[in-house]
């Protein structure tokens, strides 16, 4: 396989753990502090997680550890959407395991949980670990979006545990396979068997998070490749003068990367969707919060701009959620019917019979490709996949329609040319930064020393993140603590609660003091490529967010 001269220097690099876990591992015990509390429903979880709730926090501390040269055969699996840096999470397990005893073993599960049900592995050797160290991507086992969910897949996972000999599963995840991982720690208790499971925080949407868990892994890589590559267009828009760019960036449930892209880069409008939400902003105010800007910054010659979107914006917009919510209803009763419908025109009329009046009318008066892909566009579920909706088409269309009136009345003299772009598996795989590199090797052999400590049902925590990684802190959380009730298909399941963007938080206050001389005057920032080399405040730097939001 050819390999670039980057990739070449990345195998080289070590990456830095936090103190207590560069002692040697006799010398590193796990200290367990007071029975911890769920985030709510404290008593339905209780009932839930019989054997699981109420476990401690875990701190990695200098101390004694008897088990630490146990010889452990540990499954891992990479669950969920790609996050740069979950191949130094599997590293920094495989090296604890091996520094532990070298008899230990490793397996990784193929296609994510699937592999664990159907018992597909890989068994991961220091030859196969070391051409991916410092990569970005998910390709050593590859992951997938399979739920254990149901008994079959739960007594399969147990059958498949047994056969290898496993002491241990580690589940890399967001909070559905967090939360899955809790459940499969419960079901190994309660059939008897003796097989930790331990998580670790991934998601570049940045919405696992809470007072222990100060960030998903990918998070910090992901917004850094988003923001050199909205610089880059923010440049070319300040050069050639004649564009507005509209950006759909990741991020269905929680806008952390918008939020933090603008942080970076300036923007002249960046739409928060907890925000859009939060005031019942209609689609209207929307597009009329991006005219303000376009309109202002026409007044003073400069007919170009740049638009920040998340791509879950539409559904906090009131309307726009009625709609998708109705649509997906009549789908679940009349779906067939609806499908023999050839034409767009048909499949229009057949909903009016089924959608309110003010939904229906909403959906007619969309832009034609926008109305086509809410109707055609279905999950295996049923359900509009908002996030191939064309929300940033969608706002062009209807920003230009507006600025037509405002140009008829006299109040708009400029001139409006714009671009759509999404950026989303940009980022998701790119090569980790040394924020990242460092972290996920330090929650992969911090999960290593969970394991080796005889804890199950945590998530591997390393905090303090915004300090020198040095000054780092180990640990574990148990997962029934990050948890509440949801209702899920007409039924209260645990799920671990998702992190949105708190709009009274240090981050989005920076950005809304900020933000209204974006919108009119040219402020750009360009944050260039991720710099893996040179001095620390360089390529040392985490988020603005955290650094906000910890210090």
């Amino acid at each position: 396989m050819e390999i670039s001269i980057l990739q070449k220097a990345r195998y080289a690099y070590k990456p830095k753990l936090p103190a207590s876990l560069t002692e040697e591992l006799e010398h590193i015990a796990v200290a367990l502090g007071e029975p911890a509390e769920a985030l709510g429903d404290q008593g339905d979880l209780k009932l839930y997680f019989r054997n699981t709730y109420g476990k401690p926090l875990a701190v990695c501390e200098k101390g004694k550890n008897e088990k630490a040269g146990k010889k452990l055969r540990v499954g891992v699996i990479l669950s969920g959407g790609q996050a740069p840096g979950g191949h130094n999470v599997i590293a920094g397990l495989y090296d604890g395991l091996k520094k532990g005893n070298r008899e230990s073993a490793l397996y990784g599960f193929l296609g994510g949980p699937s592999g664990l049900i159907e018992n597909k592995t890989l068994r991961i050797t220091g030859d196969s670990i070391d051409a991916y160290r410092n990569t970005g991507g998910f390709d050593i086992i590859s992951s997938g979006r399979t739920k254990i969910e149901t008994p079959e897949h739960f007594a399969a996972s147990l059958e498949t545990a047994k056969k290898l000999g496993l002491n241990a599963v580690v589940i890399i995840g967001g909070d559905d396979s967090n939360t899955n991982a809790a459940l499969l720690a419960e079901y190994f208790i309660e059939q008897g068997a003796d097989i930790q499971v331990i998580g670790c925080p991934k998601t570049i949407d940045g919405d696992l998070k809470n007072e222990h868990i100060e960030t998903s892994f990918g998070f910090d890589t992901a917004v850094k490749t988003y923001s050199e590559l909205i610089g880059n267009i923010a440049r070319d828009a300040n050069s050639a003068k004649k564009y507005w760019h509209f950006i759909k960036l990741m991020g269905r449930a929680a806008s952390h990367i918008a939020l933090e892209a603008a942080l970076q880069t300036h923007p002249n409008v960046c739409l928060i969707s907890e925000e859009v939400e939060h005031k019942k902003q209609s689609l209207a105010a929307v597009v009329e919060t991006i005219v303000s800007s376009v309109v202002k910054r026409a007044a003073r010659g400069d007919n170009f701009g740049v638009a920040l979107i998340p791509e879950g914006v539409v559904e906090f917009i009131p309307e726009m959620k009625k709609l998708i919510e109705e649509l997906n209803d009549t789908m679940a009763v009349y779906g067939t019917e609806f499908a023999k419908k050839d034409s767009f025109i048909d499949r229009l009329y057949f909903l009016d019979r089924y959608l309110s009046e003010q939904s229906y009318t909403l959906l007619k008066n969309l832009p034609a490709d926008i109305a086509e892909q809410l109707l055609l566009d279905r999950d295996p579920h049923g359900n509009v996949q908002v996030s191939r909706i064309d929300t940033e088409k969608l706002l062009i269309s209807m920003v230009g329609k507006r600025l037509e009136q405002l140009e008829v009345e006299g109040k708009y003299a400029g001139r409006f040319g714009a671009y759509g772009h999404f950026f989303g598996y940009e980022g998701r795989c790119a090569a980790p930064s040394n924020f990242d590199a460092d972290y996920c090797y330090s929650l992969g052999y911090t999960a290593f020393i969970l394991i080796a400590a005889g804890l199950t049902g945590y998530i591997s925590c390393v905090k303090n993140l915004a300090a020198p990684a040095q000054e780092w802190v180990a640990g574990g959380v148990p997962l029934t603590m990050m948890m509440n009730m949801e209702q899920r298909h007409g039924v209260k399941k645990p799920v671990i609660k998702k992190a949105l963007v708190d709009l009274n938080g240090k981050p989005f206050k920076a950005f809304a003091a900020e933000r209204e001389t974006w919108a009119v005057k040219t402020c750009y920032v360009y944050p260039g490529a991720i710099q893996y080399f040179g001095p620390s405040d360089v390529c040392e730097q985490t988020t603005i967010t955290l650094r906000l939001e910890r210090t």
